[in-house]
């Protein structure tokens, strides 16, 4: 494991007048049904349980579902947000892929291409605007500052660990671990500058994050509930 950019985020914090940085996103799209994604899954695994400067995702698709086994997980959402990527970035759909902060995509068994790429993000990102959401009686509450440019606002339920026997298809009998397991997606708002304030209902999954996002994909701002 790749302990050193932990390090730096850990010494970071704790410096006086140092705020952490807003976390890089971290989208894998996998599937259970594909043999080349349990490695994949395995370093999401261990993004979610060692790393706070990263918000690790996991977008189980569809278009495996027909060969053996069919994820529970997989959701038309997931299989368009890949799609939505692969037309910006070029180079089709394909799994695992990890998308990074929506500005590039890496075969997502690849951890050392992949941290190379969540250090870069890190370096190249610029002061966003300050984004919280918080879980209330019947609904959230997201909550934008001020910055410059535009962005959708989305909302992303997910849940932290399944373990599944695979009863089929590629990976038939094996016994398959998924982290942060998106199980939806969707716009709450639009942000164009000017602080924001909105509220939602609850979305299913058993925590919550909020994803600012460009027009061209790029992630601006993100942050996962408190707790």
């Amino acid at each position: 494991m790749h302990k050193a950019p932990l390090i730096a985020a850990l010494i970071a914090a704790a410096l006086p007048g140092c705020a952490p940085a807003r976390p890089v996103v971290v989208e894998l799209f996998t599937s259970e049904s594909c043999s080349s994604c349990p490695p994949a899954d395995a370093y999401l695994t261990d993004l979610t349980q060692n790393r706070r400067d990263v918000l690790p995702l996991a977008f189980h698709v569809t278009y495996w579902n027909g060969l053996g086994w069919k994820d529970p997980f997989s959701l038309p959402a997931a299989t368009e947000r890949q799609a939505a990527y692969a037309a910006r970035l070029g180079g089709g759909s394909y799994t695992p892929e990890i998308v990074i902060d929506g500005r590039s995509g890496h075969i997502g068994s690849r951890r050392g291409e992949v941290e190379a790429a969540i250090g870069a993000a890190q370096r190249a990102a610029s002061a966003g605007p300050k984004v919280s959401v918080t879980r209330g009686q019947g609904g959230v509450t997201v909550q934008v500052g001020a910055g410059a440019g535009a962005a959708s606002v989305i909302l992303v339920g997910f849940d932290i660990r399944h373990t599944t026997q695979i009863g089929g298809g590629e990976n038939g009998g094996r016994t398959l671990i998924d982290s942060n397991v998106v199980r939806s997606i969707r716009p709450v708002g639009s942000w164009s500058g000017k602080p924001l304030r909105t509220t939602a209902p609850i979305p299913v999954g058993e925590r919550i994050a909020i994803l600012l996002q460009a027009p061209d994909g790029a992630i601006l701002g993100a942050a996962r509930e408190p707790g």
